[in-house]
């Protein structure tokens, strides 16, 4: 069974060279299963209905998201519309939307778990336990089971990578739009990234005009960020799973692709 992680999808570069490659790199590379994590699809911040419907036409079955979930008041609004859209676990209870699914086509039996770090970031839930809750709900329906942790530091990424090995079929990280060279498998089999890196224009400063982002840092002034467009390419992750154990077999990284 081989899924594919697409990185964090930014603005409309992001939607459109996923539009244009993914029905290739899905053929090219015998995938079963897409995830994407789209918390950035609309103008680089949040997302809206139409624009998840956008990249699921293009071929993402199921989409995750991280802390900019809330921005966009149409999906919130929406969210529980989307029984393909998994937001983070560890929300309080009562929030919209799911924290946890699973994808089940075809045969195809594959659990999804979004969790958001806490360092540098809100102070939500614990995510270590949250996805051992959820991974332990989960395998009651299967043993395969992805987990995307939407987190800032690599200490807690890689934290809970190990946290989960044997656990989870898989531990990826988002977030930092910087694909990491640290791809492996964990000695007891998890698949392990620090982060699957960018969808979207890679000539910028993590999908922001390059321009711009430089005058943030030299004058500490308030910028308007607005995303680029150079370099549009795809980020990501091929996983390769067992399935007999739900562990993986193999993982790569696909970097900066503009073509199957």
């Amino acid at each position: 069974m081989r899924i594919l992680f697409i990185g964090d999808i930014m603005g409309r570069p992001g939607r459109e060279v996923v539009r244009k490659i993914l029905p290739g790199l899905k053929k090219k590379y015998e995938i079963d299963l897409t995830i994407a994590n789209g918390e950035n699809l609309a103008g680089g911040i949040g997302a809206t209905p139409q624009v998840v419907r956008e990249i699921v036409d293009a071929g993402v079955e199921v989409v995750t998201f991280g802390n900019h979930v809330w921005k966009k008041k149409e999906m919130v609004r929406a969210i529980d519309d989307f029984d393909f859209v998994v937001r983070p676990a560890n929300y309080p209870e009562g929030t919209p939307g799911r924290g946890s699914i699973v994808y089940d086509e075809g045969g195809l039996n594959v659990g999804v778990v979004a969790v958001v770090g806490r360092v540098f970031m809100d102070p939500l839930g614990c995510p270590f336990r949250t996805a051992k809750t959820e991974i332990d709900a989960l395998r009651r329906t299967t043993k395969n089971i992805v987990i995307d942790i939407h987190a800032e530091a690599t200490s807690e990424k890689r934290a809970l990578g190990w946290y989960l090995d044997g656990e989870a079929s898989a531990v990826v990280g988002t977030h930092t739009h910087v694909q990491t060279c640290d791809e492996t498998i964990l000695p007891h089999g998890t698949g392990y990234i620090t982060d699957v890196g960018m969808t979207g224009g890679q000539h910028s400063v993590i999908g922001i005009k390059r321009d711009e982002a430089i005058s943030r840092f030299l004058t500490q002034m308030p910028v308007r960020f607005q995303v680029a467009d150079e370099g549009a390419a795809l980020c990501g992750v091929v996983i390769e799973l067992d399935r007999e154990t739900g562990m993986t077999r193999e993982i790569f990284r696909l970097t900066n692709m503009t073509e199957p």
